[in-house]
C-alpha cells in the first residue's frame, strides 16, 4: 500500500478527514474538510490536465477531457481512497458511521480531494504532483492501452446520436436521507423509455451508473 506523505502540520492532516457530520457531535471548534475539498478539486484537475497535455500530444481536447474524467470521477477517487485506507482516518457522526460512511464512495472521493488540498497547503505543488504520480496518474496509461477514452455518459450520448435520436435525459426518481448523506436514484430515458437506472450518493455517480446499465442493455 502507498505510504502517505508525512505532514509537517499534523493538525492539517487530521482536518482533511473531518466530515461535516462529525461537527454535530463534537465540542471542538473545527471546520469540516469541505473548504480543503474545494481547493483539492482544482489542484487535482490541474495536475492531471497538465500530465495529459504533456504526455499525449496526439490526443485532441475531447479525448483529453474524457481521460481526465475517467481518472478524477467519484468512482475512481473512491477506489484510490480505499486503497490508501482513508476510511480509517475519517471523523464521522455516529449515524454516518453506522450507515457505512467509511465505505461511502462519495465521502471517500471528497476526502481524497480534501487530502490533496491539505497536502498542497502543507508542502506545495511538487509534493502533490509526486503523490498523484504515485497513485492515480498511472491509471491513465491503463485507459489509453485499453482504448477506454470515454465515460459511460459520453458513450451513451454517442450511441443515441448515431441512431439520430434525442439526447438521453436523466431524471431524479428518488432522493432520500439527511443532507450530508443523501442517496439519489436516477433513471436515464431515451424518448419515453427508461433504459437504465442508478443509485448513488451523488447525482453524478447515480447518472454514471444509470448510463452503464443502459450500455449493458444495448450490448445485449
Amino acid at each position: 500500500m502507498q505510504n502517505l506523505p508525512t505532514f509537517k502540520n499534523q493538525q492539517l492532516f487530521h482536518h482533511a478527514f473531518f466530515h461535516r457530520s462529525y461537527l454535530n457531535e463534537t465540542k471542538e471548534h473545527i471546520e469540516s474538510n469541505e473548504r480543503l475539498e474545494f481547493l483539492g478539486d482544482s489542484i487535482l484537475s490541474f495536475v492531471v490536465s497538465s500530465h495529459l497535455f504533456r504526455t499525449y500530444p496526439q490526443f485532441d481536447e475531447g479525448i483529453l477531457t474524457n481521460l481526465r474524467s475517467l481518472v478524477v470521477n467519484t468512482k475512481s477517487l473512491a477506489k484510490e481512497a480505499k486503497t490508501l485506507n482513508f476510511g480509517q482516518y475519517l471523523h464521522l457522526s455516529r449515524g454516518e458511521e453506522e450507515s457505512g460512511g467509511r465505505e461511502n464512495e462519495s465521502i471517500l472521493a471528497n476526502t481524497f480531494e480534501a487530502f490533496i488540498g491539505a497536502l498542497f497547503i502543507d508542502q506545495g505543488i511538487e509534493s502533490v504532483d509526486k503523490f498523484l504520480h504515485e497513485t492515480i496518474v498511472p491509471h491513465i496509461e491503463e485507459y489509453v492501452q485499453k482504448k477506454v477514452f470515454k465515460d459511460p455518459k459520453s458513450l451513451l450520448q454517442e450511441y443515441v446520436q448515431s441512431k439520430k435520436q434525442n439526447s438521453p435525459l436523466y431524471k431524479v426518481l428518488n432522493e432520500e436521507g439527511p443532507a450530508h448523506a443523501k442517496t439519489f436514484t436516477i433513471g436515464v430515458f431515451i424518448g419515453q423509455e427508461k433504459v437504465g437506472e442508478g443509485v448513488g450518493h451523488s447525482k453524478q455517480e447515480a447518472e454514471e451508473l444509470a448510463a452503464e446499465q443502459a450500455l449493458e442493455k444495448i450490448d445485449k
